[in-house]
């Protein structure tokens, strides 16, 4: 699989004649991420059938939401027995976008709390690319990293984008709460759509791997205050209170709004809240106090070769890992993060197993991304512009202005108190005190792939944003 570099324009065509040329883009064990021009063919004659959503002011769920959100969770219930051999080879995409993404950010956002879910955003392109045809098709292919041309020159070849939707689900499908763990993870999809615009039912069950809800409603984008209130109001009822104020502003000439709306909590098993408050230095002149908490165990941890940096790896569940980075060495997190690497897999090595006292600050933050904004940011305003073709999701003109993911993220400890660990007082035992008491990075990893689901920065643990 060929992965575009950053100086690479999206689509670039390229031709390729060998063999194994002709196999990137492919998963191994016979998963196939193209399809044959004969395939693109018969898709293209394919009768398409369409609905018009219903307003975001019906009282009454919609039949076509119910139907939806059943297969969605059938769906997620058969993806996790599937093989995730697979997974390896997206998850570089995955990061690598990502981090272009949070490259962005960092410079938008200097200074505030940041928080990235990289899987998502990734998600929420393909979701485009399943809607879009022709040549936005090909720039959408480049972007996520896959060689578009197919060698015909009549004939692009086409990712899977149902079939990354259901790895990407894949990495995923594990962070849930189970008997054994506190930790609880969650995603919903919304698209709004402006009223009478026709959609296509096929674009909606390609999406249905996406999350564990879809939400699917019709909004009067010509009255933007009132339309952001709506949408604002109808999110935080869904999920339960926890997102408020999805968006500030909308612009009125928007025929399709598209949000992801993620949520991970973590109550941190064995660790135990500090009975003083946890001091954290913002900068070398500010001081705040904030809840704390502490763990010891054995965790695996290293310091780069140039001592410029420490990394801590956690386990908080069976399937999911928290890494921690903090500057040492009077290092600047700047530093740091303009220097992150340009493979996830980076982050994880040459660590190794140490008895650790591990002393950080309780958190709730979030962050919110407009992928709209971000592609401007990297020059390529045009990729999902007013000349965007988006004719798999309806055959009318689709204006996007905004294509939001917004992600929520907990780490607390579970509450109990827990005894002092008796080898803390052995002699032979040396336990390595790591505090975090000063801005970091954070990053959640899936335990077994090492995919990379969020990805952020703690300047300040009393702000949420």
């Amino acid at each position: 699989i060929h992965l575009q570099s950053q100086h690479s324009p999206p689509g670039a065509k390229r031709c390729c004649e060998e063999p194994a040329c002709r196999q990137r883009g492919r998963f191994r064990q016979g998963q196939s991420l193209e399809s044959t021009c004969k395939e693109l063919e018969n898709l293209v004659q394919e009768q398409k059938k369409t609905f018009v959503p219903v307003s975001i002011e019906s009282q009454t769920t919609p039949a076509y939401e119910h139907d939806l959100n059943d297969k969605v969770k059938l769906e997620t219930i058969s993806l996790s027995i599937n093989e995730r051999q697979k997974l390896s080879y997206l998850k570089d995409f995955v990061y690598v976008l990502g981090t272009r993404f949070y490259s962005e950010l960092r410079e938008a956002q200097r200074g505030q709390n940041l928080l990235l879910p990289p899987t998502s955003i990734y998600g929420s392109l393909v979701s485009f690319y399943l809607g879009a045809s022709n040549q936005t098709a090909t720039d959408l292919q480049g972007l996520l990293g896959f060689v578009a041309p197919s060698g015909d020159s009549n004939c692009t070849s086409r990712v899977d984008g149902h079939n990354i939707l259901s790895t990407l689900r894949t990495i995923e499908s594990l962070l849930v709460k189970n008997r054994d763990e506190e930790l609880l993870y969650s995603k919903t999809l919304y698209l709004f759509f402006a009223p009478g615009v026709p959609l296509f039912e096929s674009f909606l069950r390609d999406l249905i791997p996406s999350a564990e809800a879809l939400y699917v409603r019709a909004v009067d984008f010509t009255n933007p205050g009132e339309a952001a209130k709506q949408i604002n109001a109808f999110v935080e009822a869904k999920s339960e209170g926890r997102s408020k104020q999805l968006l500030t502003d909308l612009d009125p000439a928007t025929s399709l709004l598209f949000a992801a709306d993620i949520h991970l909590a973590v109550s941190v098993k064995k660790a135990s809240r500090l009975k003083k408050p946890h001091e954290f230095w913002v900068d070398s002149n500010t001081k705040v106090l904030v809840p704390g908490m502490s763990v010891t165990g054995t965790f695996k941890y290293k310091t780069d070769t140039s001592k410029t940096f420490a990394v801590t790896e956690a386990p908080i569940s069976k399937n999911a890992l928290l890494v921690l980075v903090q500057p040492i060495d009077g290092n600047s997190l700047d530093k740091i993060e303009a220097e992150l690497p340009l493979q996830s897999s980076a982050w994880l090595q040459d660590l190794s197993p140490r008895q650790i006292k591990l002393t950080l600050p309780e958190l709730t933050i979030e962050g919110s991304s407009d992928l709209q904004e971000l592609l401007t940011d990297m020059k390529l305003p045009a990729l999902l512009g007013k000349e965007a073709n988006l004719s798999k999701i309806s055959n009318a003109n689709l204006t996007v202005r905004k294509i939001i993911n917004k992600a929520l993220f907990k780490l607390n400890s579970d509450g109990a108190d827990q005894p002092e660990d008796p080898a803390m007082h052995k002699e032979d035992s040396v336990f390595l005190e790591v505090t975090l008491n000063k801005p970091f990075l954070l990053a959640i990893f899936k335990e077994k792939s090492k995919a990379m689901l969020f990805l952020g920065r703690v300047t300040n643990p009393l702000s949420r944003v």
